[in-house]
Parts: C-alpha cells; structure tokens; sequence
C-alpha cells in the first residue's frame, strides 16, 4: 500500500497496491462489517482536532466519504473550477481523549487529522481534489493537518502512516486481531519531531523543504520531490547519483529478485548507452529502463512506472527502492543490504534517512516504494476486531527527573522565583543563575513544578500575548502544562505559545510572559 500524488488513481487501486506486499486471496469476510476506529489525541496540543474519512467503495469505484456512523455517502458532481465540497468533518478528540470512528469493509482511503482549523476539499465533475499543501495557492498551506491510508476488505485492514508526500503530525497506527493482540507502527522516538526538523535543516542545501507558519509553528517538511516540484530544492539533486549506478551495469551485471517467497524468479541487468534492458533465466528479454531522471525517482514513476503485472512493475518497485536508498551500484542483487546499508553517502534521500531514523522500529513510508523489504509502517490482520491511530506528542524528550535549573539560551540567566515567594500568583523573573532552591524546576506530568510542589501557571489560564506566568497550587489545569521541545521552546499548548522574557529586557528582575513562538532567543530554553 502506498501513497499516490493524484486522489483519483490513488484511492482507485489502493486495494491492488497492498497486494504488491501481501497477497490476497479472496476468502469469506470476517471482522465486522462496521470496523471501530478509535483516534486517541496524545498530541499535547490543545486544538480541535478534526477528522475526516474519504475513500473509494472498491466495489464500484465511487468515491465519497464516511460518517462516524460507518454510513458512506458518494461525493455529488463538482464543477470546473472546483467547488467546494461540503463541510463532512467528525468531531475530533481532545487533549488525552479517545474518538472512536466506524469504517465499513468495503472502503480503501484516508484518514485525515487536522489541527485547530478544518480542511477545504474541492470537487470536480470526476471526483475530489485532495489537499497540496506544498503548493502556495492551496488553501489547506497553513493549516497543520495530516493522514494515515488503510483498505478494509474481505481479506482484512491494511492501514498505514504516510511520509510519502511529506512529514507532519507525529502518529502511529495499530490494528487489534481476533486473538486480542494488537500491532502497532508509526511511533516516533521521543523527540522524533523536532529531531527530523533539525536534521533536515541542518542538511545542506535541504532546509527549504520546511514550512512553517508566520509565528515559527512547523506544520511540515515536505519530501524531496514535492520540494523540488514548488521550487524549494534542487530539481537536479539525484542527477549525478543516477547517472553513476546506472553506469556502473555496463561493465558488470545487476540482479533482480522481486519476489522474496519465490527466490528462484530473477531478472538481469545490463546498461547499454542510457537504457537498462533485462532478461530473465531464459535469456529472453523482458524489460527495459531509460535512465531516470531525479524527478522520475522521487516519484518512482516516468522512467521508473510500476504497472501492476508480474514483470516490468516488480523491477521498477526494486530499482526505485535502490535509488532512493543509495544501494544500486554498490550492490548487486536487489533488494539488497538492509537499513544499515541504506542511505549512504552523501547524496541520498537524506528525509527518508531522519524519518526511519527516529521511528520506534525504523519503520516508516519515506518514500512510494518503502514496502521494498517491508521498511514501511504498515499494520495488516486478516481478522480484525478493532484499529487506531494515535496523534503522538510533538514534543522533545521527556527532561531528567530530578529538579534543576531553566535556562534562558539568549544570556544564560535562570527562570527564579523572587525572594523565594512561594505564594499563588508570584509572578517568575529570571536572575543570574545561583543554584537556590528558588531556581529549581522539576518536570512531572506535563507540569512544571518547584521543590515545595507549586507548580508553573499562565495566569487565569490566559491565551493570549502577555499573560503572565505565575505559581499557582497545582490543579491539573491545561493552564499548567508546559512542553520544552528540542528547539528550546517552552510552549503553553493550551496557548500554543512560548515563555518569553518579555520586552526583551536583558536584566535581572525581567518578567515572564505567554507569546507567540516566534523562534526569537528570548524564548529559548534548557535545562541546566
């Protein structure tokens, strides 16, 4: 199963796809015609978060949509230009709730989860127009949103988190069986978010692939090809790559296994001018490739086009997957190497590289073809009872337990509670670091606490620019939970804003105040 770029194809053959992974053969259906999909938000954000489920009935083709209930509705005809669709969002769950959504067994799509604000989809006469939030003119730019894709049919669930096109919100994907025991995908390192974010800004000549809003949120690091088709990264990047592996198959011979249950089926490569042709045990020729292009592999299409048959799409889904991973030319039986051969050198899918990376179980779909070698976060039972997605923390490490020091990174005073006044509503300064007991913080359970057990408070649980930060008794109010990301950022997520020392005073005795995170030095933070 993967992610296509166009709604129409993609939601069309998603059930075809997963079959390049598992084969299905057609059984009696089992599971429950309506499957609960429950949506747990661990997210420590404290939006609305909206849902949407959309897909294609695989026994008609028709695309639509469907209600909480599990009743799915086809899309009306749109027009040229699009028009918009009607509002068919689901109520999403709050901080530390569970929604539970029905999907009926006969739907292949998505799941979409958005942030604070919901999606505009638009419909044509032919169907809907899913959102491209890399394109400048797309509505849905702004808005902090992403989707997992799943085909529920009578051979079972197949669902999957999707890095395909870019990498947004932090989430896994589970699926529990009929003997009770349940899968689980997706899940990033703790700190995975930011350290993704950092990685590819860090990478030369990569940072562009990142978008943000105004105030400095992250909403998405978009994947190399959707980068390069908007302009924000080297269209040629791959270029000089290719043309080597390529190369390389005209003084010796590449071998291709496709199928790793039917070891005996192979298919060999030789490069002649810029075309690989390939033959099979026989000799007789069965294929051949033009030399890609970078495009043609981050999309694994053009030169590299997958049709769905037994021959020329199984070697395209290899050569691509070598491609991205940086392994053809180095090895010569693909699929070959494992994850600690991938993405070697200097010139690789270096986003694909940092999202497996900081996954859980190294699992994820970094690109169209991940599931070459089962790399990709998907879970299948064949009789489920129940499935999930749950929205993880976007936040950093969890800090150390015993009670220190924060640090301001701007000039390295500390947060201090004046004159060591432990009463409701003082409001905190920062002074120069001294390692009282009046400066030091203990991190427990999303709140930030003193040594006697007062904890961090925006004042009458204010979102707005300027509320103060305060102590306050600990009450297990969202106006006490405070997250110190791995960029520094100390954010009220009810708020969804930073500490900041206000007015930029470099001063002993200077205030702290809720504003929006904007990525200025005043509001960047570390434990001491």
């Amino acid at each position: 199963m993967r992610t296509r770029t166009k709604w129409l194809s993609a939601l069309a053959v998603l059930a075809a796809t997963a079959s390049a992974a598992v084969a299905i053969t057609p059984v009696q259906a089992i599971g429950p015609d309506l499957l609960p999909l429950n949506v747990t938000n661990n997210s420590g954000r404290s939006e609305a978060v909206h849902l949407y489920v959309l897909g294609t009935d695989i026994r008609n083709g028709r695309l639509g949509y469907v209600n909480q209930a599990g009743a799915f509705t086809p899309w009306s005809p749109g027009g040229n230009p699009p028009t918009p669709a009607p509002d068919v969002s689901i109520a999403g769950p709050g901080l530390g709730g569970t929604t539970t959504l029905r999907v009926p067994r006969f739907i292949s799509g998505r799941v979409y989860m958005s942030f604070g604000e919901k999606l505009k989809f638009f419909l044509t006469p032919d169907g809907l127009v899913q959102p491209a939030p890399w394109a400048s003119g797309d509505p849905n730019s702004g808005i902090l949103f992403d989707w997992s894709e799943f085909t529920y049919n009578d051979a079972g669930l197949w669902l999957n988190s999707s890095q395909v096109d870019m990498f947004a919100v932090p989430h896994a994907v589970t699926v529990t069986g009929a003997s009770g025991a349940t899968k689980k995908t997706g899940e990033l390192k703790s700190g995975g978010r930011d350290a993704v974010i950092n990685g590819i800004r860090n990478q030369a000549g990569w940072g562009g692939s990142i978008m943000s809003r105004p105030d400095g949120t992250v909403l998405r690091v978009l994947a190399p090809g959707k980068a390069a088709d908007v302009g924000k990264f080297d269209p040629h990047y791959l270029d000089s790559y290719i043309t080597q592996a390529w190369n390389a198959y005209t003084t010796k011979t590449l071998t291709v296994q496709p199928f790793g249950d039917r070891p005996d089926v192979k298919y060999f490569g030789r490069t002649s001018g810029t075309t690989m042709n390939f033959t099979n045990s026989a000799g007789q020729q069965v294929a051949s490739f033009a030399k890609p292009s970078t495009a043609n592999v981050w999309g694994c299409d053009g030169a590299l086009h997958a049709p769905n048959d037994q021959v020329v799409g199984p070697i395209a889904r290899t050569l691509c997957a070598a491609l991205h991973r940086s392994t053809l030319g180095r090895i010569d039986v693909q699929p070959g190497g494992g994850p600690a051969d991938f993405y070697q050198g200097a010139i690789t899918n270096h986003y694909s590289r940092l999202v497996h990376q900081n996954m859980v179980d190294g699992k994820a779909y970094g690109f169209a073809f991940d599931d070459v070698q089962a790399q990709e976060s998907l879970v299948h039972d064949g009789d489920p009872r129940s499935a999930g997605i749950i929205l993880t923390p976007f936040g950093g490490s969890a800090p150390p337990p015993a009670a220190g020091s924060i640090v301001s990174d701007w000039h390295g005073k500390c947060i201090d509670v004046p004159n060591w006044n432990f009463a409701d509503g003082q409001r905190l300064i920062v002074w120069d670091c001294t390692g009282g007991t009046n400066q030091k913080f203990e991190f427990v359970g999303g709140t930030i606490r003193t040594e006697n057990n007062k904890c961090v408070d925006v004042a009458w649980g204010s979102t707005a620019n300027g509320a103060a930060v305060q102590l306050a008794t600990c009450s297990g109010n969202a106006a006490q939970q405070f997250v110190l990301s791995g960029a520094g950022d100390l954010v009220n997520p009810q708020a969804n804003k930073c500490v900041d020392i206000a007015e930029w005073n470099p001063n002993n005795d200077a205030v702290l105040h809720m504003w929006d995170c904007v990525g200025g030095a005043n509001q960047k933070w570390h434990r001491g």
